[in-house]
């Protein structure tokens, strides 16, 4: 079970360090590159190659401005990506619209502005289907999270 994090700047790092935290809270192994589509392409193509080679089941990639890295990754190789767009300007949104509008035939998932974390919990969700340990351990990671929020709200609030 390993996971590829990808993301374009360094500045991104405090937004992806959310995928690293749901994937160690589920021992799925994961490494994260900083590799930008526009200024180093070829070095993130032969990076693509090289976790195809060593068996990395899912890809999660976070962008923001023009947010190419998902889809640019998810046209050179069939491992499942899954998009981060990341808050640099108009709020995100322009990241956003640039993820989730990949042409058809090249789908980027895609997760909610700078929430890096549920796509590391989708990562999760994904692996859990060939990974009988790993679905054993996001069901009872459900129905802890259930119990808790009864716990912490089941008698209800002051307002």
């Amino acid at each position: 079970m390993k996971v590829a994090i990808f993301f374009g700047s360094k500045s991104d790092t405090d937004v992806m360090k959310g995928a690293a935290k749901a994937l160690k809270e589920f021992g799925v192994d994961y490494k994260a590159f900083v590799l930008s589509a526009h200024r180093v392409p070829e070095k993130l193509e032969e990076t693509l190659k090289t976790i195809e080679n060593e068996n990395y089941e899912v890809i999660i990639a976070g962008a923001g401005l023009a947010a190419h890295l998902p889809g640019v990754i998810a046209s050179q190789t069939i491992i499942p990506v899954i998009g981060v767009p990341v808050n640099a300007a108009l709020n995100g949104l322009d990241a956003l619209y640039s993820i989730v509008q990949m042409p058809k035939s090249i789908p980027v998932a895609t997760v909610g502005i700078n929430n890096s974390y549920n796509a590391g919990m989708l990562a999760v969700e994904m692996l859990s289907i060939k990974y009988p340990e790993l679905k054993e351990k996001l069901v009872n990671f459900r129905i802890e999270m259930k119990q808790k929020f009864i716990q912490e709200n089941g008698e209800g609030v002051e307002l």
